[in-house]
């Protein structure tokens, strides 16, 4: 590889000592380009395009490829790699048994093209080794934890394949990017340009949310910190834009918040440059995975705050990690990170000092304030005062474009059960009423009308039955976007399909979904195309709720049995809802 000895870059010694670049040059980029023509290829998703960047631009150095079993094993029991040196995640590129076995039959060289989603060429990886996971003891050993509310762990078990594959990558170009060109640079880029500046120390602050006067605060006080060498530090706001938890803030406003921050501090502190991670939430072993990629892109120290990388609570209502329990471990590590460790306690604003304090200095007996993340949503989402103490006029601003009053967002009624349940009856006339009342664009996915226009060549297995799901969710999610409404109305029995469109939805508007929760008896009682009778007959098969399951829903927003009302009332029951969560105003 062409990798970048710790003589040859500026700044710190990379972790392990050299600073990767997987970019082929020369005759070598000559010959993989000719090579890559008869070569089968891989479609990486999101999260895999967000590790390759890092693998090819030297910000997961020493690493030069996704790991193999070896190397996985020695990451999850023990943090480190083969060779002993300290790495807490495991850098994986997961498929399916079948892609593999497309992948490597007749391919006597084992070599794989890596492509994006538009089919771009990232670069080719050897394989050199095919393994099966023990997806429960990585969930144990890296995130501490096998409940699917840790997104990590609901990666593992929903969405990762059967198998991974470990081996070199020879890289072609970095993924395209085609925003923010300014502010993405690579470990070397950065480097450079902290040379540039006269920059020696610089202190990096890891971010995912935007940035509010508490975080102003607390990064101007690590850029305070004195080693007692006179050398000032420079601050680095290095905030995540790869994949973060589903719900967050979008990466696109939150670039324009963390410019707008910028403009608040002395000027030559600090600069703004993003970072294409792909977060896990994993907490203690996150904040030293966090520690190594700021060492990598030339920082000499780094910010530990409260509940550094935490996903929030578990099924139990509990947090997944004690607050302080990533600030622990970073500085039990230090001495190996070569990073000097800044831990900070979360900031709360003094009302008779008009400042921000970390929690344990705060003076005897003064009151304090702070706005949770909750709240600031709520306060967003039904047009309530920021106050100016919390942030900067002009974030709450850029804020509000994105998360309008709930009356104004769009939103998506999802609504569930068996055939003849009467959801699509109910859907229908919620659609009618919904026009009626007239505030934004309504559009009505009924299942059978998608299976017609939509998912025409798909069957009833439980694969296409999936997809048929997501492509709905995937509608409704671009309906809610733009700011309307969307009622989609398919039996979807399965809860995975269903919380993917939960998660699609969410992150642009409402989602409320409904569970007709009406009998089986009541329901086969209604049938008026004989379904059910077929499907028991022996003649329709994997027929929902006859030989094929209904899993039903644990979380819905509402439940309605129309055993015992009437469409109107099961309307009005929707309607009110809607009333109560601030998505229609009320009469």
């Amino acid at each position: 590889m062409n990798g970048i000895s710790t003589t040859a870059v500026p700044g710190p010694k990379p972790h392990g000592g050299v600073l990767q670049n997987l970019l082929m040059k020369g005759d070598d980029l000559v010959q993989l380009k000719k090579k890559v023509v008869n070569l089968p290829a891989l479609t990486l998703n999101h999260r895999q395009i967000c590790d390759i960047e890092l693998l090819i631009n030297g910000g997961f150095s020493p690493l030069t490829g996704f790991m193999d079993q070896a190397t996985y094993t020695s990451v999850v029991e023990t943090m480190r790699l083969t060779n002993g040196l300290l790495w807490p995640m495991p850098i994986t590129l997961d498929t399916s048994r079948k892609k593999v076995d497309e992948l490597l039959a007749n391919n006597p060289t084992k070599e794989v093209a890596l492509r994006d989603e538009e089919q771009n060429l990232l670069g080719i990886m050897r394989v050199d080794d095919v393994y099966e996971p023990d997806r429960t003891k990585e969930a144990l050993k890296v995130f501490g934890t096998t409940d699917e509310l840790h997104p990590a762990v609901a990666y593992l078990f929903q969405e990762s394949g059967e198998v991974y594959l470990g081996g070199p990558v020879f890289a072609n170009q970095l993924p395209i990017h085609y925003d923010y060109a300014h502010l993405r640079r690579t470990p070397l880029e950065l480097r450079n340009e902290f040379v540039k500046r006269g920059w020696t120390k610089v202190v990096a602050f890891q971010t995912r949310n935007p940035m509010h006067r508490a975080h102003r605060e607390l990064t101007v006080r690590a850029a305070q910190h004195d080693d007692g060498d006179g050398v000032p530090l420079h601050l680095l706001l290095h905030p995540v834009v790869g994949m973060t938890k589903p719900g967050d803030v979008d990466y696109h406003t939150r670039v324009k918040c963390y410019e707008q921050i910028m403009t608040t501090y002395p000027p030559e502190l600090g600069m703004l440059s993003l970072n294409p991670l792909a977060m896990r939430m994993g907490g203690p072993r996150e904040a030293l995975w966090h520690a190594i990629l700021r060492k990598n892109f030339g920082c000499t120290h780094f910010i530990v705050g409260r509940d550094h990388a935490g996903p929030g609570d578990d099924k139990n209502g509990k947090s997944f990690y004690d607050p302080y329990e990533a600030q622990e471990l970073a500085l039990k590590m230090e001495p190996e990170l070569e990073i000097k460790i800044l831990p900070f306690q979360m900031m709360v604003f003094v009302e008779a000092k008009n400042e921000y304090y970390p929690i344990d200095q705060v003076p005897p007996n003064e009151k304090t304030a702070n706005i949770s993340g909750t709240k600031l949503r709520q306060l967003l989402r039904t047009g309530g005062d920021i106050p100016e103490w919390f942030t900067y006029p002009e974030v709450s601003t850029i804020l509000r474009k994105t998360y309008p009053p709930r009356h104004k967002q769009g939103y998506t009624i999802f609504f569930t059960g068996l055939s003849g349940s009467g959801k699509s009856t109910i859907a229908n006339a919620l659609y009618v009423t919904l026009l009626e009342e007239g505030s934004r664009s309504i559009t009505l996915l009924d299942g059978d009308v998608v299976r017609t226009h939509l998912s025409t060549t798909l069957g009833f297995s439980k694969e296409h039955r999936d997809l048929n799901v997501k492509r709905i969710g995937y509608v409704a999610s671009e309906i809610t976007k733009c700011g309307g409404v969307a009622i989609a109305a398919p039996i979807a029995p399965y809860e995975s399909s269903r919380k993917y469109c939960r998660q699609l939805i969410s992150q642009n508007g409402g989602f409320i979904e409904v569970h007709v929760a009406t009998a089986i008896e009541v329901c086969e009682a209604r049938d008026r195309k004989g379904l059910y009778a077929k499907a028991r007959s022996g003649q329709l098969k994997n027929f929902t709720g006859i030989d094929d399951p209904y899993e039903v829903p644990a979380d819905s927003e509402l439940r309605i049995d129309t055993a015992n009302i009437t469409v109107k009332m099961a309307v009005n029951t929707v309607v009110d809802l809607l009333r109560k969560e601030g998505f229609l105003t009320s009469k």
